[in-house]
């Protein structure tokens, strides 16, 4: 996967980039894997802004993705790479052999025609899902689940993987792509190899409508604000935000402030946290 570039016909191309989409092999979604999207643009069931600058974008359609992988046993097809506009990494539509059709998060390297499969006894390939348990150490390993049935959690993005360093006292030892090392149980599932569309995070955006079509709305900084609107705002000309840390709109300090619970449930599952030097 490749980054293709502009010719500057205006300044808006000048900067901006696309996926070149070599991985897509089949550009029409299945219609029996499709659910309704419907837009909130950030609001809640009551009808209040919880999430700011989202709204209008382009109108999509969620595919329903297989996360769980249970169908042991039974061999499925790739019938084809596709994009899904609800993810960064693109999806592979399976066909099993009883005939049931199956979305699932394209690893790099899967190609059309390949065959994978999941459960115990499958092969140590690309593709197939197994328990951490039958999982040899330093494997590379994406869509991990948390919890033994309930799906994949965990490394879903565009380009990223986990390693599995070791398995002891009932527990594999997975270090993610954070940096963090995390113990998984081993009854839990995870697939075999890395997300694919690896150069995603190189794509440059380039204009602000590509945003919009995205469903993101424009965001103001405080510090060009009036000091009635936002903690930052007011001063002449370009002042500082005149106070010791930065806020939110509301006076709750932002940008660095830890907001993790020290007892949290999870620490104990926590070998090294990613930001420990």
């Amino acid at each position: 996967m490749a980054i293709r570039k502009y010719n500057p016909t205006s300044p808006a191309r000048r900067f901006m980039t696309v996926s070149d989409f070599a991985e897509i092999t089949k550009k029409t979604p299945e219609r029996s894997l499709l659910a309704k999207k419907s837009k909130n643009s950030g609001r809640n069931n009551t009808g209040r802004i919880t999430v700011r600058h989202r709204g209008g974008g382009n109108r999509q359609k969620y595919r329903i993705i297989d996360f769980k992988r249970n169908k042991d046993g039974m061999p499925a097809t790739v019938i084809g790479i596709e994009y899904d506009p609800n993810r960064s990494a693109n999806i592979a539509l399976i066909k099993y052999e009883d005939g049931t059709l199956a979305y699932i998060l394209a690893p790099e390297g899967l190609t059309d025609g390949m065959k994978i499969e999941s459960g115990t006894g499958s092969d140590i390939k690309v593709g197939n899902a197994l328990f951490i348990k039958d999982i040899p150490v330093g494997t590379l390993i994406h869509n991990i689940e948390l919890h033994p049935g309930k799906g994949g959690q965990l490394v879903r993005s565009a380009g990223e993987s986990g390693q599995l360093m070791a398995k002891e006292n009932g527990y594999g030892q997975v270090r993610l792509p954070s940096g963090e090392v995390r113990l998984v149980s081993l009854n839990c599932r995870a697939t075999i190899g890395i997300v694919g569309n690896q150069q995603h995070e190189n794509v440059s955006i380039g204009k602000a409508g590509r945003k919009r079509h995205m469903g993101w709305r424009p965001t103001v900084r405080g510090v060009v604000m009036n000091p009635n609107d936002h903690p930052h705002g007011g001063g002449e000309g370009k002042s500082p935000i005149g106070r010791p840390a930065p806020v939110t709109p509301w006076g709750k300090p932002a940008l660095g402030l830890k907001t993790r619970k020290s007892k949290n449930k999870s620490n104990k599952f926590i070998v090294k946290r990613r930001n420990d030097k």
